[in-house]
């Protein structure tokens, strides 16, 4: 027996010895950057000037603020992106789930956007939305359009097309999460649906897609976090405009901080981010409870 724990606590020590380097990374640049930003919202702090604790001071001027309630509601509109993607992504998960011939290569193809850097992404996506761009171009030589379509310059244009980016970059990676769940249902149940009569969307609807429902749940919420926290494609395709039209919280938060410099306020933004983050996480995990996504269900 004595043998067996210290057999354990050396597998537990070199465990942590591996995870160390990625905790101290997360700790420093994660962690510290968290606890340090809670304090500070209550703070009027500037790199120039003179730092004096002012209450709730940021807080009030962030709720009579007209361009941060711009940027919440631009950021709650992101969330339309929640359901188009997860849908696209589980219609490509059935379409790669089928034993075809190629199915490994588009799988690859679809997944090489998520490890791509979104900042790469965006710009080459700038590019091509460009009034002189690739699209543009198409649509001109195909008599589509009469004059280039501006929808990066255009104020009702800007964010659905920002939309577009994250949906196409996102595709991949919800795409392989639900393959996952595709392949770990049990063969016999869709055999025995067919062979009971059942068609393919019979088959789908009432067998894959309610044992689904576990990465549904899961895909949704981190989704949700990450439409709700957007900020490099906005940073680099529109920095913000056309005339604020693409302000998003995290972005507006960064321009207080480095462009004005007041980075009490900036965290006092992030705080608010912080909480309509949480409370989109705990809606969807209680209606993901409520309706059965759990894995360990």
């Amino acid at each position: 027996m004595e043998t067996i724990n210290k057999k354990k606590l050396k597998d537990t020590l070199v465990a942590y010895a591996f995870m160390a380097p990625a905790l101290l990374i997360l700790v420093v640049f994660v962690f510290y950057p968290i606890v340090y930003s809670l304090p500070l919202g209550f703070y009027n702090y500037s790199v120039v000037g003179e730092t004096k604790f002012i209450g709730f001071d940021n807080f009030k001027r962030l709720f009579a603020d007209g361009d941060f309630w711009i940027a919440f509601k631009n950021s709650c509109l992101f969330i339309i992106v929640v359901p188009i993607l997860q849908l696209l992504s589980i219609l490509i998960a059935l379409m790669m789930n089928r034993k075809l011939k190629g199915t490994t290569l588009f799988r690859v193809l679809y997944y090489i956007p998520v490890v791509t850097s979104m900042v790469a992404v965006s710009i080459i996506w700038k590019f091509i939305f460009d009034p002189d761009g690739l699209i543009n171009a198409i649509l001109l030589r195909w008599h589509l359009i009469s004059s280039p379509i501006q929808f990066l310059f255009d104020t009702k244009l800007a964010l659905p097309t920002l939309m577009a980016v994250t949906i196409w970059q996102g595709l991949g990676y919800y795409m392989m999460l639900y393959l996952a769940g595709l392949q770990s249902i049990p063969e016999e149940l869709s055999e025995a649906a067919t062979i009971d009569g059942a068609n393919g969307w019979h088959t789908f609807w009432k067998i894959k897609l309610p044992l689904l429902q576990p990465y549904i749940w899961f895909c949704s919420l981190i989704s949700v976090i990450a439409a709700i926290g957007v900020f490099d494609v906005v940073f680099t395709m529109t920095d913000g405009g056309p005339d604020k039209s693409t302000y998003v919280i995290n972005y507006y938060s960064y321009r207080q901080a480095f462009s004005i410099l007041d980075f009490g306020y900036s965290a006092a933004i992030g705080l608010v981010l912080g909480v309509v983050t949480t409370i989109f996480s705990i809606f969807l995990f209680i209606y993901g409870k409520k309706g059965g996504g759990s894995i360990y269900e």
